[in-house]
């Protein structure tokens, strides 16, 4: 699990793990390592990372693709909140973002989404998604389930920029998941489709 609860009972949670993803897929390897981390016991504040990079096997560098996201943000109640921070992606560039957010987390459960407005020249904004379920199946194993999706798209030149869907089902042991994986992408204005399959491998370090 990435998130705690509420920020109320937050400091009554561990530090939550660092998952390192790896899929190898049947057209390129995708890697993802995401980071949470809090500033105080209140754990009002916190810092968001997300990194992402996809390389062909053709070693095509100008085809490779990479997302990184580095926020801080402030924890209302019940989940809400405000972020501000910095976006690279490998097709609009590097720009400042702010936008509000939410999270929501239980024992079965972690749904968090955040709405992110760049300042640049396109007013891009990107609608970003991260939403997982992993129910126990015996005292030693979880099932595990994830959606992530990202949508950006420019306010004023009315056209898509960039958006995916990934889609992953597999088991849990501790801290090592594994099972197959689905990503989808469609990039600029023609929404030119891509997508690959394949199993992929987490590990959470604590």
């Amino acid at each position: 699990m990435i998130f705690g609860k509420n920020p109320d009972v937050f400091s009554q949670k561990p530090e939550p793990p660092i998952p390192v993803e790896v899929m190898i897929g049947h057209k390129e390897v995708y890697s993802q390592t995401v980071i949470k981390k809090y500033f105080s016991p209140s754990r009002r504040f916190d810092f968001f990372g997300l990194a992402t990079y996809t390389a062909n096997y053709e070693n095509d560098v100008e085809s490779n693709r990479s997302i990184i996201i580095s926020q801080v943000g402030y924890n209302f109640k019940n989940g809400f909140g405000v972020m501000a921070g910095v976006d690279f992606n490998s097709f609009a560039g590097f720009y400042p973002i702010l936008g509000p957010k939410h999270s929501f987390a239980n024992k079965n459960i972690l749904a968090v989404t955040n709405l992110s407005f760049f300042m640049n020249d396109g007013l891009d904004t990107k609608l970003f998604g991260l939403y997982e379920y992993h129910p126990d199946i015996s005292p030693n194993l979880r099932f595990y389930s994830r959606l992530q999706f990202i949508h950006n798209f420019s306010i004023k030149y009315s056209e898509h920029n960039i958006s995916y869907a990934y889609l992953r089902a597999g088991v849990q042991r501790k801290n090592l998941i594994f099972g197959f994986g689905a990503n989808f992408n469609w990039v600029g204005p023609n929404k030119i489709h891509d997508n690959n399959f394949g199993p992929f491998v987490r590990w959470e370090f604590n």
